[in-house]
Parts: structure tokens; sequence; C-alpha cells
């Protein structure tokens, strides 16, 4: 029974912290993110990954969500503030 719970808990768990990357997955293709960028390999846009290489240690989320808001080096997104910083922590990660 004791393992049982242990096994119920990490289960949950997993779920838990799996659904905020599926939701950005989400938010990234509701908003075109995937026509240009892809998980590992680049497309017409660098792929999150090196996206993430980039990035590591330095990024800035909001500033790369006004950057992007602003059309500056990337077409002007229309996604709100709140999905941009969940889609481009998603692809950060």
């Amino acid at each position: 029974m004791k393992k049982s719970l242990i096994t119920l808990a990490l289960a949950s768990a997993g779920l838990v912290l799996a659904g905020p990357a599926l939701a950005s997955e989400d938010l990234a293709k509701a908003n075109g993110c995937q026509t240009c960028h892809d998980a590992n390999k680049k497309k017409m846009a660098p792929s999150n990954k090196d996206l993430a290489a980039k990035h590591k240690g330095k990024a800035d989320v909001d500033a790369i969500v006004a950057s992007l808001k602003a059309g500056k080096g990337h077409p002007a997104v229309k996604g709100s503030d709140a999905d941009l910083k969940a889609i481009v922590g998603w692809m950060l990660k």
C-alpha cells in the first residue's frame, strides 16, 4: 500500500511539472512561433535548443518579450505579455 501511494505521488508530481511545459508548447503553436522555430533543428529561425544555448545564464525574459513585441530582429508578435513570457521561458529551457 505504501509503495502504491509513493508511486501515485511521484506520478502526480510529474504531471504537475509537465503541465506548464505542455501549455507553453501549445501557446507557441497558437502564436505561430513553431512556424519558424523547432525544438531541436533550425527551420527558418534558430531552434529552441540553439536559443537556449545563446541565452544561457543571461536570459532576461522581460527584455526578450519587449524585443519580440517591438519587432526588433524578429517579426512583431501580437501575443499577450503573459503568453510570451511563458513561451520564451519554455523555449529557453
